[in-house]
């Protein structure tokens, strides 16, 4: 049987195989500075336990697979810390309102319009979306109900006024995307959720009431 020759791992190569790994672009997408400093601790550490036994042992096979463990477990810690690996955040539930005094619908969307000029989407998509839900509850579309999540905003408006189904969930999905996730606004998301206003400031309640 012909064994196959020991593979040798120093310190210096460790460090070398772990940067190369480390500083792959999926991994910066939480924060340059956040992997930065994570690579430089980790090759410390790695540097120094790969030393050890390399030195100890007559293979560095051993050492090879350890440093890839390794190095898997502090991306996955890494990836966690940096937000890439949360789909959402630490709340207790979806709401379209925090709790608090509440605005109008036209307050809001001149607060949207005002973020959205300045760029903040993300912003801008939470605060038109709560102009919309805001515009519904105003023309008696939606009762004054606290703790509505988008998509029952979405399905209370359906029962009402069936034809707001279409706009609405698409303008819940980006709501609960950026607010509730960790999905960036965008114009075209900002978009989605202006349609679903203006859909409902067109809504008739003169139809509301003769139904």
């Amino acid at each position: 049987m012909i064994l196959e020759p020991p593979v040798d791992i120093g310190r210096d190569d460790a460090a070398a195989e772990a940067a190369k790994e480390l500083s792959k672009p999926a991994y910066s997408q939480g924060g340059e500075s956040l992997v930065t400093r994570a690579i430089r601790k980790v090759l410390e550490w790695i540097g120094d336990l790969l030393e050890g036994l390399t030195g100890q042992s007559s293979s560095g096979r051993t050492g090879l697979f350890l440093l890839f463990g390794l190095i898997a477990l502090v991306v996955i810690v890494v990836l966690w810390r940096a937000g890439v690996l949360r789909t959402t955040r630490t709340t207790s539930a979806p709401t379209v309102f925090e709790t608090g005094s509440l605005r109008t619908a036209a307050e809001y969307r001149a607060q949207a319009e005002h973020e959205a000029a300045s760029g903040d989407y993300t912003a801008a998509v939470r605060s038109r979306f709560r102009a919309c839900v805001a515009e519904l509850t105003e023309r008696t579309v939606l009762d004054e109900r606290a703790g509505r999540t988008a998509y029952e905003a979405v399905a209370d408006a359906g029962r009402v006024v069936p034809a707001l189904r279409e706009p609405l969930r698409p303008a819940a999905d980006v709501f609960t995307e950026v607010v509730y996730g960790n999905r960036p606004g965008t114009p075209e998301r900002y978009a989605r959720v202006v349609a679903a206003d203006e859909a409902a400031r067109r809504v008739s309640t003169r139809a509301l009431v003769q139904g």
